[in-house]
């Protein structure tokens, strides 16, 4: 069996970053994009709350934990793979800068690419959330 390689994040951090990222995205398809859609909807303030947590939990990670995670998403989106993790991490090494959390954010689909990376750990959402 081939060797996993170690995170500097915890895979507990990556899961909370899945599921606030979910609520967030959750009723926003499309309106991220700064098109006013016309529409007389309510804003969701809970929505925007749960991007703010977001961000402040991203920028509150460490410089190593932050290039994980570009890493992870990078990984899930099939932009390298599981064998060549340290190539790709030291990709997101160097790319890294102050935006990562409106980078991560900004992504569509984020919790779907994380999620598809931790499984290439041989992690699931679903054992995270038995713990809960």
């Amino acid at each position: 069996m081939k060797k996993v390689p170690n995170l500097s994040i915890s895979p507990e951090k990556v899961f909370f970053i899945i599921a606030k990222s979910r609520q967030s995205e959750g009723g926003t398809l499309g309106l991220d994009l700064g098109v006013d859609s016309g529409d007389d909807l309510p804003e969701d303030h809970s929505q925007t709350s749960d991007r703010s947590e977001l961000s402040g939990f991203i920028r509150g990670l460490n410089e190593d934990e932050q290039i994980d995670l570009v890493a992870l998403m990078w990984l899930g989106r099939g932009d390298g793979e599981i064998g060549n993790w340290r190539e790709l991490r030291a990709e997101a090494s160097r790319a890294h800068n102050n935006r990562t959390a409106a980078y991560l954010i900004g992504t569509p689909m984020l919790a779907d690419y994380l999620e598809e990376a931790l499984s290439a750990f041989g992690l699931s959402f679903e054992d995270f959330e038995e713990h809960l």
